[in-house]
C-alpha cells in the first residue's frame, strides 16, 4: 500500500477573509507532514508493504532501536499572528505561546481537511487512529518527548486547562495519547459565534434594563474589572441582571447567562458545563451571569459546592451572581464584591414595562396606557426575566380576547410568574371578590385601604426613601384582622389579593405544627422564605395557634413554646411579604407581635344595616323571590355574623332549587332554623315571630 500526498491545497473554509493566517498555517502544517511522511519513507525497509503498521519486521526493529532519538525535522518556521487576526487574539485571551498555536493547528488539522486523517494514520503506523497524538505532535513541532515542550499539553497547561484542546486516551503512555480540538473551538476559529450545544439547555436571556442607574453601572463595571473579577448584586427590590448586562456591556463585552434552575436540574454535569461557560467567554469576550442564587440547591453544602465549582472555572472571567441574600464566604475561596440593588421607582417601574410591552409587540408600543398599567402591579416584585415573560404573556392574552391591553391581562400574566414552591405549603386561592363585596364598618375598610396602599408602595417608602432604617428589617407588610368567626376576615384578605393582583395563599396549620421540636420552625422558615420570593398574600388563619403569648417556663415545653413564638418574632422583622394574621381574639397575641404590625383591622359583628345589605348580597340579583320575602325582618331579628349569613342563603337557595318554586321566606326562615341549630343557639319566638310555627311544627 502506497501512501502520498496529493499536491492539491487543503479543503478551505467558507470565511476565507476572516481566517487568511490560519489557512496560511495550515499549509505549513501541510509541509511539514510532508516531509514527515517523506523522513518515514526512507527509513522504511518496505515502504509499500500492505500489511505495514500490524508487525513489526525483524529489520524494523533494529531500525528502531539504532535510529536517532532527537526530531528529525526542523522546528516550524516562526511566524506571528497579525493583530486582530483570529489566531492573535485567541492567543492573547488564552495566554498561548507560539508552540501553543502550531500544536493547536496540528490538532486542527483533522478538521479541517479530510486528508489529514489518513496521513496521521500513516504516521502513527496505525490507520485505525487517524489524530496526532502528543509525540507526533511535538515531532512535527521539531520537539521531542525529552523536551519542555511536552508540558505545553500537560492538565494545566492554557491549551488543555482552557478547553482548546483535549489530550485523550488516558489509559495510553503519555506520548501516545491523541489529540482532539472541540468542535466549539474549531466553529470560532472558522468564524461562528453559536454556544456549546452543551450550553444551550442552560442560558438564559440577557435581558435589557433601560432605567438602570448610570452611576450603579458604573460601580459595577469598576468592580468588576479589578481584584477577581467577581461581583455580588444583593437585590432588594430591583432587577440586579439588569444591571450586571449594563455592566458588562459598559465594558465592552456580551452577556453570557448562566440560569441557575437549568443548572440545579444537571448538578453531575455542572463542572464540565462550568468548563463549557468559561471556554465560550473567553472565546467570545463575554462576562458571565448566574442568578438567582436562590434556584440552586436548598442544602447548604450543595449549594456552596456547585458555587465553588463554577467560581474556580471562572476565575479570571468578570463574574456577576446575584440573589436576595448576601454572599457566604464559604462558597468561594475569594470573596466578591457586594453591591446591594434597590428597587425601582415608580416613574422607573413604569419605563420597564413601557420597554418590556414594546419588545413583546414587535411593532412599536402597544396601544394602552402603560403607567396605569405599572400602577395596577405596582405590588409585585419581578425580575427582569419575569417582566418580560409577563408582558409577552399579557398581549398574547388580549390578542386572543380581542380587545386592547389591560390590567387584568397584565395581573393574570404576572400572577402566572410565581413558582409553584409555595403552593406545595399552602393552599392557593385565586382572588374572585372585590371591594363592592365588602359589607364592613367605614374604620375597618379604611384600614384595608391602607393595607393596600402600604403593600402598593412598599419599594419607594422603606427602599427608596429608606423609612424603615437598620439592619435586618425586612420591607414586608403585616397586618392583623380580628373579630368573630364569620365577620369577613377571611374574605378581605382575598379582596387585598385581588385588589394588589395577586394569589393567596392560606397556610394549612396542620402542615405547619410538628410535635417534634424545632420542626415547626423549620416549617415556618420554609413558608417565609417563600412567601418573600412569589407575588402572593399570606395568610395565616387561626394565628393565634402559632402566634400565642409567651409564658412563664414551668416545664421544658414551654421554653420551647418561647422559642418558636421568639423564632417568629424575629422571622417577622425580616419578612420581605404580604402577610395576613387572622383571629377570634385579638388578645390571645403576644404584644410584640402586635408592635410589629403594620396595620390592624377589627371586624365587628355587623349591624342591622349591615346585615341587610348582606342579605341583599348572598341572594344576588339571579335567584327568584318570591313577593312574601321580608330581608328586613331577617336582618332586624336575625343577629347572625356575614359567614353564617352566606351559609343560610345558600341552604334558602337549595330548598327553592329542591322545590321547584321562587325563593320563599318560609326557606329563608327554615334555613336560619337550621344554622341556629349548627351554631347551638336557641330558636326563640322573640326572633322567629310569626315564622316560629314553620320551622318547629307547633
Amino acid at each position: 500500500m502506497t501512501y502520498t500526498v496529493e499536491p492539491a491545497a487543503p479543503t478551505e473554509p467558507t470565511d476565507t477573509e476572516r481566517t487568511p493566517f490560519l489557512l496560511r498555517r495550515l499549509r505549513s502544517v501541510e509541509e511539514r507532514v510532508r516531509q514527515a511522511v517523506a523522513v518515514r519513507r526512507a527509513g522504511d525497509p518496505d515502504p509499500d508493504d500492505p500489511y505495514r503498521g500490524q508487525y513489526l519486521t525483524p529489520d524494523a526493529v533494529a531500525g528502531i532501536l539504532d535510529g536517532p532519538a532527537g526530531p528529525a525535522l526542523p522546528a516550524l518556521p516562526a511566524e506571528e499572528p497579525p493583530p486582530g487576526s483570529v489566531l492573535a487574539l485567541l492567543a492573547e485571551d488564552f495566554g498561548l505561546t507560539r508552540l501553543d498555536v502550531d500544536l493547536l493547528l496540528i490538532a486542527l488539522a483533522p478538521d479541517l481537511d479530510a486528508r489529514f486523517e489518513r496521513l496521521y494514520g500513516y504516521l502513527n503506523d496505525d490507520l485505525t487512529r487517524r489524530r496526532p497524538t502528543v509525540g507526533l505532535a511535538l515531532e512535527l513541532c521539531g520537539h521531542t518527548g525529552l523536551t519542555g515542550g511536552r508540558f505545553r499539553l500537560a492538565p494545566g497547561a492554557p491549551l488543555v486547562a482552557g478547553g482548546l484542546l483535549e489530550v485523550t486516551e488516558p489509559e495510553r503512555p503519555p506520548l501516545s495519547r491523541a489529540l482532539a480540538v472541540p468542535d466549539r473551538v474549531t466553529a470560532h476559529l472558522l468564524g461562528s459565534s453559536v454556544p456549546d450545544a452543551r450550553l444551550t439547555a442552560v442560558l438564559g436571556v440577557d435581558t435589557v434594563d433601560p432605567t438602570v442607574d448610570a452611576a450603579q453601572v458604573r460601580q459595577a463595571a469598576a468592580a468588576a474589572a479589578s481584584g477577581t473579577g467577581h461581583v455580588h448584586l444583593r437585590a432588594r427590590g430591583g432587577a440586579p441582571e439588569g444591571l450586571a448586562g449594563a455592566a458588562l456591556r459598559a465594558s465592552g463585552r456580551r452577556p453570557l447567562v448562566l440560569d441557575t434552575a437549568a443548572l440545579a436540574r444537571r448538578p453531575g454535569d455542572l463542572p464540565e458545563l462550568a468548563g463549557a461557560a468559561a471556554r465560550e467567554a473567553r472565546l467570545t469576550g463575554a462576562g458571565i451571569i448566574v442568578g438567582p442564587l436562590e434556584d440552586l440547591p436548598d442544602k447548604p453544602s450543595e449549594r456552596a459546592g456547585a458555587l465553588r465549582t463554577l467560581s474556580t472555572a471562572l476565575t479570571g472571567i468578570p463574574l456577576f451572581t446575584y440573589g436576595a441574600d448576601g454572599w457566604d464566604p464559604a462558597w468561594a475561596a475569594r470573596t466578591p464584591v457586594v453591591l446591594t440593588v434597590t428597587g425601582a421607582s415608580p416613574e422607573q417601574q413604569a419605563a420597564r414595562w413601557r420597554y418590556a410591552l414594546e419588545v413583546a409587540a414587535d411593532e412599536g408600543a402597544p396601544d394602552a396606557d402603560v403607567e396605569l398599567l405599572a400602577r395596577s402591579v405596582a405590588a409585585h416584585r419581578l425580575d427582569s426575566g419575569q417582566l418580560r415573560r409577563a408582558a409577552e404573556a399579557a398581549l398574547r392574552s388580549a390578542a386572543l380576547a380581542g380587545g386592547p391591553l389591560g390590567p387584568d391581562d397584565l395581573r393574570a400574566a404576572v400572577r402566572a410568574q410565581n413558582s409553584a414552591g409555595l403552593a406545595r405549603l399552602a393552599r392557593r386561592v385565586e382572588p374572585a371578590v372585590g371591594w363592592d363585596d365588602l359589607v364592613l364598618p367605614p374604620q375597618t375598610h379604611r384600614g384595608l385601604r391602607e393595607l393596600a396602599v402600604r403593600a402598593r408602595h412598599r419599594d419607594q417608602v422603606l427602599g427608596g426613601w429608606g423609612m424603615r432604617p437598620g439592619g435586618g428589617r425586612g420591607r414586608g407588610v403585616i397586618a392583623l384582622f380580628a373579630g368573630e368567626s364569620g365577620t369577613g376576615k377571611t374574605m378581605s384578605a382575598e379582596v387585598i389579593a385581588a385588589d394588589l393582583g395577586m394569589d393567596l395563599y392560606v397556610v394549612d396549620l396542620s402542615t405547619v405544627v410538628d410535635k417534634y421540636i424545632g420542626e415547626t420552625e423549620k416549617n415556618l422558615e420554609r413558608i417565609f422564605t417563600e412567601a418573600s420570593a412569589v407575588n402572593a398574600v399570606l395568610l395565616f388563619d387561626e394565628a393565634d395557634a402559632i402566634f400565642g403569648k409567651r409564658s412563664e417556663v414551668k416545664d421544658s415545653r414551654d421554653k420551647h413554646a418561647n422559642i418558636e413564638s421568639a423564632y417568629l418574632l424575629q422571622r417577622m422583622e425580616s419578612f420581605d411579604g404580604i402577610a395576613v394574621l387572622t383571629t377570634n381574639l385579638r388578645a390571645n397575641l403576644d404584644e410584640a407581635f402586635t408592635r410589629r404590625l403594620d396595620v390592624v383591622a377589627d371586624f365587628p359583628v355587623p349591624d342591622e344595616t349591615q346585615r341587610l345589605a348582606l342579605w341583599e348580597r348572598c341572594l344576588g340579583d339571579r335567584l327568584p323571590r318570591a313577593d312574601d320575602l321580608d330581608l328586613p325582618f331577617c336582618a332586624a331579628r336575625f343577629e347572625l355574623a356575614g359567614g353564617s349569613i352566606r351559609s343560610c342563603a345558600v341552604t334558602a337557595a337549595y330548598l327553592s332549587a329542591e322545590s321547584g318554586t321562587h325563593l320563599t321566606m318560609g326557606q329563608v326562615v327554615a334555613a336560619v332554623a337550621q344554622e341556629y341549630r349548627k351554631l347551638g343557639r336557641l330558636v326563640l319566638e322573640a326572633e322567629f315571630g310569626p315564622y316560629l310555627t314553620q320551622v318547629t311544627g307547633r
